[in-house]
């Protein structure tokens, strides 16, 4: 892990097109500014996990066709054709 040490107004840079600014500093608590591209998703780490959790959670919902209803869909097409 890098460790870096910045003050307000200062920045740091992710790349070439990620901006992260210190907008404030008050007490132990830091305001961040971030500036990414709109296909690069910022989240707050506990709202990410809730998001993975829950499409994990989507993900096991979904259902598998078993190898009978892939035989029965490839039945009616072999019927469609001919």
């Amino acid at each position: 892990m890098l460790v870096l040490s910045r003050r307000k107004d200062e920045t740091i840079m992710i790349g070439d097109n990620i901006e992260i600014s210190i907008v404030d500093i008050k007490g132990d608590t830091v305001r961040i500014g971030i500036n990414a591209p709109r296909n690069v998703s910022v989240h707050r780490k506990e709202i990410y996990e809730a998001i993975k959790a829950e499409n994990i959670e989507h993900m096991k919902k979904q259902t598998i066709p078993d190898s009978k209803a892939i035989g029965g869909l490839a039945d009616l097409l072999k019927k469609k054709k001919g």
